[in-house]
């Protein structure tokens, strides 16, 4: 007897800009993304696409990503070996699961959070235990004492610093603490300690990392991305960082060739000049607190960022979801909550340029909070 296929958990992406401008009979050219935390303007790297590649595009890329590793360890300080480029942070995130976690894992998040972490990890067969993070009033800070206990039972912890949708991020020190507990912990119970998957995708926007925690913890992988600081969304490339031996294993479920070539070359070029993703993070702090001190004066209820977003808080989830529709109305796409999400009286937006925050705030004016 055949059994039916399990129904796996997938992630849902946000509609298109077409199918937005087509649902609300708006030119295409009227529609600003301020749900997917993206930034306004790529880099300028027009010459790297005009030239030529080695090896050329009808061959695979090379199979040790040698030009981007170098130029990723010079960014990031850490040794070659130390690097695996990805597709994005979302296939470091996905190899991690893979290589941590089996049927009946379990993994551990603080929530809210990124949806990723779970996803990946239910499609691995693991139970999640979801930590709720500390109030607005403590910056949603993590439940160290909770955590931790929660860590006792898992195979991999998840974390997000800075944090999305919060925008809040937790001092290195608390951080380095809860894996000195952690690890603690494992010891005393005669097990090993879980991995740690520490994602760094905003970590440029408060210029500090915990990847120096790696030599106390080595169980820690670090995964950055380029595609917030380094404005390459649409160019896939991230990497998942960790001592040789912890990134072993992990390596072994990617797929060959998983970063092309032009990604793999873009993504070189942009971590070779470093004053580009300096320029759009100053760019964008600066477009976050005028974006922030207008929302506020119209009595929205922003919460402070870190980040390329922020999150804000309306009187219910019905008001929230009042304001989302008469955004979207108007072409600007705030990124919702479900109704049984924690933030679900919320709207999350992103920082954009100067031009398209003005309009979102004239877009604002009269709308409740």
């Amino acid at each position: 007897m055949s059994r039916a296929p399990k129904s796996l958990p997938t992630y849902a992406w946000e509609p298109t800009t077409d199918f937005l401008a087509a649902k609300y009979g708006l030119p295409r050219e009227a529609i600003v993304r301020f749900d997917v935390n993206t930034s306004p303007l790529p880099p300028d790297l027009r010459d790297v696409l005009a030239g030529s590649f080695d090896p050329p595009l009808c061959e695979y890329p090379p199979s040790d990503y040698a030009s981007l590793v170098a130029a990723a360890a010079e960014a990031y300080d850490v040794a070659p070996d130390e690097l695996l480029p990805t597709a994005g942070a979302d296939e470091a995130l996905d190899l991690i699961a893979r290589a941590s976690l089996r049927e009946g894992s379990v993994a551990v998040v603080a929530t809210p959070t990124y949806a990723m972490y779970g996803i990946v990890s239910e499609q691995r067969g693991a139970s999640i235990v979801a930590v709720p993070r500390l109030s607005a009033d403590h910056a949603f800070g993590l439940d160290i004492e909770a955590f931790a206990e929660a860590a006792r039972e898992a195979q991999l912890v998840w974390l997000c610093e800075p944090n999305n949708p919060t925008g809040a991020f937790e001092p290195p020190e608390r951080i380095g603490h809860l894996l000195a507990v952690i690890e603690s912990d494992a010891t005393r119970d005669g097990r090993d300690a879980p991995t740690v998957a520490m994602d760094e995708a905003y970590a440029e926007f408060v210029g500090r990392t915990v990847l120096a925690l790696r030599f106390d913890y080595p169980r820690l992988v670090v995964v950055r991305t380029l595609s917030k600081a380094h404005a390459l969304a649409g160019v896939r490339v991230g990497f998942a960082v960790a001592r040789p031996a912890t990134l072993a294993p992990i390596l072994g479920y990617r797929a060959p060739a998983s970063v092309g070539t032009v990604s793999a070359a873009l993504g070189a070029a942009s971590l070779r000049r470093p004053e580009l993703a300096a320029a759009n993070v100053a760019r964008i702090a600066e477009q976050r607190a005028c974006l922030t001190k207008d929302l506020s004066g119209l009595g929205w209820r922003p919460f402070d960022s870190q980040t390329n977003f922020i999150l804000v808080r309306f009187s219910s989830a019905a008001a929230a979801n009042r304001a989302a529709e008469t955004l979207l109305r108007q072409g600007l796409v705030p990124r919702t909550f479900g109704s049984d999400h924690p933030f679900a009286d919320c709207l999350r937006l992103t920082v954009r340029s100067a031009e398209e925050n003005d309009r979102l705030i004239e877009a604002a004016r009269g709308i409740p909070a």
